[in-house]
């Protein structure tokens, strides 16, 4: 164990590492006359809430708001940049802000308030950032010794629990979230915050994903990471419905991360009828750039290690026995939501919005989003594809004995070209082609090793290769399955050429089931209009779209109609901020789901900006 962990400190300066400070070295400064995306107004995302809003104000309605619809439309996300004179790094440490638009009988309230975290009360009372986030750095503490951070590392409050992503039910109670093992209870009515939960005090995880499942039963699962005394491992944590869901929360299975030191970057898992599906990106968590930024005071994406030239894997666990029933390999992508995942004719079918890389996340800090217009690779670096990936489960044909389980070269269409070299930056051209990627070299690691090792030299293998039997067999499918020696591999088909972010569909009824509509924002920051509401029908592979001149919606919410005939028989919901100085305004939008028309609409001009939110949920009858 001591020469494996020995290797591993080794091993982890051959990874990309992620760098607050030189994250894109190449951004191309202009005179300030030309923009590179002159349809983006990136300043949505710099807003920060000065003064709450704790009473409701009544907005003006135009258009028709079905007087059926009665409920709180909750939302959650990145409140405020500052403290005091000193400001939050990247988007995901900015202080949570709650926000409630509340709809009965075709009128629309809003009001919104900060989540009453630890954090925030830390740091107003200090005036300064004194608690590390994702990508900032707390100002030291010079009555903290070496040994008084070295012991916090091991207490989960000693970390932030600003839970700024994202809101899910537990019973009739709702929930913030974040990728801590805090949750705030919230009331859907006046935005209160009520209580904190640590899930760490009732199941051994040290932190869980911010998009748990939430059955129709109202059983909630969610995916933790635990340490055990053979290393880091993946948890399934089931919450079944009833007076005390946490109390009463359980491990239902666990597997062992792939790397002992690296376990990866989960954002979201996936659910079906019989498995429960975890995606393993090569994105991980150093456990040691953990421990020696704890004792150094750095911000917490230094331990993120992107091993560009290791498979994405695809594990299927059986959701009654909590075995691992089998892996799969694609190409390295990174992800941070899945669309959803469903059983058809012996597949398992898992819809991803998928990007190249991690580079994603650095354009999430405060210098490239204030910086985007005059940086040329911005649009690439943020491009993504939704994909889906067919795993077939059938019985596998055998391999020709002494063969090397060669494949032919995949792409993950719609994404980003290979890198070529160590680091993560690239230049215009090597953007040139965005769907091609090329194939990963085929997994060397054993189960057992603390570190990845970085293969000297990509697989890339010929399309003539013998004896390539595409194993998927759904009709009308063009995904694709192919046995090698060491597993399965996978090649995706893409679900439309649009950048799609925070996809939501029919959640209560055809969540792990077979569905066909998805609802998402464009995350295309190049597009004609990057406000885009998008509606993606899988089955034919198209798509309806809404959008309006300098509007900026968020995550669009599918809210069924009372009787629905059809899938798609309902309203999106979705917040909005506009572009510019009119930083005061924020309103709510009601499309038809089925033709992606603006039923109606309200408006809000408020007391101070309004920042663009992040995820949130439909609390029925919640007014």
């Amino acid at each position: 164990m001591a020469a494996g962990v020995f290797k591993s400190f080794m091993r982890d300066f051959f990874a990309v590492k992620y760098d607050d400070q030189e994250h894109d070295p190449q951004t191309e400064r202009l005179d300030g006359n030309g923009r590179h995306y002159p349809n983006c107004n990136s300043d949505v995302w710099l807003r920060s809430c000065e003064r709450e809003i704790v009473d409701p104000i009544e907005g003006h309605v135009s258009g028709h708001i079905p007087r059926w619809i009665s409920g709180s439309l909750l939302r959650n996300g990145p409140g405020s940049w500052k403290v005091g004179d000193m400001t939050f790094g990247h988007l995901f440490d900015c202080s949570a802000l709650l926000h409630r638009f509340a709809i009965k009988n075709g009128r629309v309230t809003y009001q919104n308030r900060f989540v009453d975290t630890e954090t925030l009360r830390k740091n107003r009372a200090a005036q300064r950032i004194v608690v590390t986030e994702f990508g900032t750095a707390a100002v030291p503490d010079p009555c903290h010794s070496i040994f008084d951070k070295f012991a916090a590392i091991f207490r989960p409050d000693s970390g932030t629990d600003n839970s700024m992503i994202s809101i899910y039910p537990f019973g009739d109670q709702y929930y913030t979230f974040t990728e801590t093992p805090f949750l705030h209870r919230i009331n859907p009515c006046t935005l209160a915050t009520e209580a904190r939960i640590c899930t760490s005090d009732f199941v051994g995880v040290v932190n869980h994903t911010s998009h748990p499942h939430v059955l129709p039963s109202g059983t909630v699962y969610n995916l933790g990471t635990t340490m055990t005394k053979s290393g880091p491992a993946y948890s399934i944590i089931c919450f079944p419905n009833g007076r005390h869901m946490f109390e009463d929360a359980h491990v239902v299975a666990t597997m062992p991360c792939r790397w002992k030191l690296h376990p990866g970057y989960m954002h979201t898992f996936g659910l079906t009828e019989h498995y429960f599906v975890i995606v393993e990106q090569p994105l991980s968590v150093s456990l040691t750039e953990y421990i020696k930024a704890q004792l150094h005071g750095q911000n917490l994406s230094a331990c993120l290690k992107w091993f560009e030239d290791k498979p994405t894997l695809f594990h299927l666990i059986d959701r009654i026995s909590g075995k691992l029933v089998k892996t799969y390999e694609s190409e390295a992508f990174f992800y941070l939501h899945i669309i959803n995942c469903f059983e058809l004719d012996g597949h398992v079918v898992v819809d991803i919005c998928s990007y190249r890389n991690p580079e994603m996340i650095n354009c999430m800090y405060l210098d490239s989003i204030s910086n985007m217009q005059t940086n040329p690779n911005y649009a690439t670096l943020f491009r993504g594809r939704p994909l889906r990936f067919v795993l077939p489960l059938g019985t596998l044909p055998e391999t020709k004995a002494g063969k090397r389980g060669l494949v032919k070269s995949f792409s993950l269409a719609g994404l980003s070209s290979p890198q070529v070299s160590r680091t993560m930056k690239h230049s215009a051209s090597q953007y040139a082609d965005i769907t091609y990627m090329a194939t990963n070299g085929k997994q060397e690691t054993s189960p057992s090793e603390e570190s990845p090792r970085r293969d000297s030299k990509r697989g890339r293998y010929d399309e003539e290769e013998e004896n390539l039997v595409n194993l998927v067999t759904l009709e009308k499918s063009q995904a694709e399955a192919f046995q090698g020696a060491s597993g399965i591999f996978l090649r995706p088909e893409m679900l439309c050429d649009w950048g799609c972010e925070t996809p939501r569909i029919y959640y209560e009824k055809y969540m792990g089931k077979n569905y066909r509509y998805f609802y998402a924002i464009s995350s295309d920051v190049d597009a004609e209009n990057p406000g885009t509401l998008i509606k993606v029908d899988v089955w034919k592979k198209t798509s309806l779209t809404w959008c309006e001149e300098n509007i900026y919606p968020s995550e669009p919410i599918f809210v069924p109609s009372p009787d629905p005939q059809s899938e798609d028989d309902g309203v999106i919901l979705a917040s909005m901020v506009v572009g510019g100085l009119n930083d005061r305004y924020v309103g709510l939008i009601v499309l038809c789901a089925k033709t992606m028309t603006e039923l109606g609409r309200c408006d809000f001009h408020t007391n101070g900006p309004v920042p663009k939110c992040l995820h949130g949920w439909f609390a029925p009858n919640a007014v």
